[in-house]
């Protein structure tokens, strides 16, 4: 199938590693221009030398998405780079799962406000565009109560709730917005790497959980990422599109 992406212009928040940096390199492998963003400088240089070797024009930033004028400047940078933008993944989460007041602050900061500050730089750019299109990440925590703190979960559910207000809202101008739901993603230098390592028993009881009998690789969140945002699922807007392996039982109607 042809996604229709060749020649289009995709900014992904962070997109240097796991889920997000799939989704780059598909985007890049399907035609697309990327840009993307990290704290780390080496690791964005790297991501985006990869993706320029891929054949299209690729920019990168080093910031903090909790930083509202550099991610606003990170997102009019990424338009006069590839010469506009017609994807937005709001991707980065701060993963803040304790149960303390201090995850509150950093969930609401970078989860929710840098997506919202992210969406409000870059519609002035998708009203231009001919195929206009918003992919919000939450997670399969804002579906359910699991083991992660309130704060990540709540705000996770916020995230797919702000996904379909802004679907309705947009939706006369043909700008499409869905929210993916990842279940548990294992990659190296991730989150369920570190727990393979260092929480061995929570592992352990995550992975017993997935009927499959193990978790998501980061290109398959990413396919459906690049899936959502692109020409080919043009007529999909307020969708809340689970990938977790059967993980959750809750029907989603």
């Amino acid at each position: 199938m042809d996604l229709g992406l060749k020649g289009l212009r995709a900014v992904v928040t962070g997109g240097t590693k796991g889920i997000g940096r799939a989704a780059a390199d598909i985007f890049a492998e399907e035609g697309a221009s990327v840009a993307v963003c990290s704290r780390n400088a080496d690791e964005m240089k790297a991501a985006v030398r990869t993706l320029k070797a891929k054949g299209v024009n690729a920019f990168g930033a080093k910031l903090d998405v909790a930083d509202k004028a550099a991610l606003q400047k990170y997102i009019a940078d990424s338009a006069a780079a590839l010469g506009g933008i017609d994807i937005l993944v709001a991707n980065v989460s701060a993963l803040a799962v304790q149960d303390d007041e201090e995850s509150w602050s950093k969930t609401f900061d970078v989860d929710m406000m840098h997506t919202v500050l992210s969406v409000n730089a870059a519609l002035p750019f998708l009203e231009k565009s001919k195929h206009p299109s918003i992919v919000i990440i939450s997670s399969v925590s804002g579906r359910e109560v699991d083991f992660t703190g309130p704060a990540y979960g709540a705000m996770k559910a916020a995230l797919i709730h702000y996904a379909q207000r802004l679907a309705y809202q947009h939706a006369a101008k043909m700008i499409r917005v869905n929210a993916v739901s990842p279940g548990n993603t294992y990659f190296d230098g991730g989150v369920w790497q570190n727990a393979e390592k260092n929480l061995p028993d929570l592992f352990k009881h995550q992975l017993s959980l997935n009927p499959t009998g193990r978790m998501a690789k980061p290109e398959e969140i990413g396919r459906g990422i690049v899936f959502l945002a692109s020409p080919a699922s043009s007529f999909t807007t307020g969708t809340n599109l689970v990938i977790d392996g059967a993980l959750t039982r809750g029907v989603q109607f």
